[in-house]
């Protein structure tokens, strides 16, 4: 009789941290390089009881959603108008094909020399991480909207850029717009790590401190962190998703 997919799931997490923990006590690996996963919870109860877990979590958490929401919100705009007006598209296509290869943690120099080491250098390495998934999200939902809805449109009289936007393209480029969105809530992830290397406080910054004193049980710690913070933003922005999309069969 098969399993539930609950159960299998619970199931491969459990043989993972099983042998997770025998690795170091079977003496394969140091525990020192690789802590088992049953000294993890005092770990986390230690760093909490300090402070220091709350205070990074909230530093991290500032930098992330700031620099979310000015990237994404650029992204948006400008994917959009590239995508509705083919000559504004034309006008920036080599501009964008000079930047976008550039990795963000490459503008982490700049950043530091611009803004210093501050929050705000933080916010730019991850805007620019997260600008380009969803400018490109957006342009390619916008441009896949089917012409014959932009045709109709045109016979009910929404010839305008505003009207047509709004009564036509954003409703239809809306599903693959939110996924880029989606998308990018985990790259900002990856990049408050890259920021924060440059010595911005925070998460990643605190995880580097700890491998370098080889407390590498805290590194799992803020590991974890990062993944339980990016999957409780997973859900709520899937809930958040489903209502906006309650309208698609």
């Amino acid at each position: 009789m098969p399993k539930s997919p609950t159960l299998l799931a619970a199931i491969g997490l459990a043989a993972f941290l099983l042998l997770w923990e025998a690795v170091p006590h079977l003496g394969l690996i140091s525990a020192t390089l690789l802590p088992p996963p049953s000294v993890i919870p005092a770990a986390f109860l230690r760093e909490f009881r300090s402070g220091m877990w709350i205070d990074m979590v909230w530093l991290s958490l500032n930098h992330y959603v700031i620099g979310f929401v000015w990237g994404a919100g650029l992204g948006a705009i400008l994917g959009v108008v590239t995508g509705m007006y083919l000559q504004i598209e034309y006008l920036l296509a080599w501009l964008v094909r000079l930047l976008r290869p550039i990795p963000n943690l490459a503008w982490a120099p700049f950043a530091i020399i611009w803004f210093g080491v501050d929050q705000t250098a933080a916010v730019f390495i991850i805007s620019i991480g997260v600008f380009w998934i969803v400018f490109f999200a957006a342009h390619g939902a916008i441009r896949s909207v089917d012409r014959d809805l932009i045709e109709v449109a045109d016979a009910f009289g929404f010839r305008s850029g505003r009207e047509r936007l709004t009564k036509v393209l954003l409703p239809a480029a809306t599903p693959g717009i939110l996924i880029g969105l989606r998308t990018a809530l985990g790259q900002a992830w990856m990049a408050v790590v890259a920021a924060e290397l440059s010595g911005v406080s925070g998460l990643g910054s605190r995880m580097m401190q700890a491998s370098s004193l080889l407390a590498t049980d805290l590194v799992v710690v803020y590991m974890l962190t990062m993944a339980f913070l990016y999957g409780v933003m997973d859900v709520g922005f899937m809930s958040l998703q489903s209502r906006l999309l309650r309208w698609k069969p």
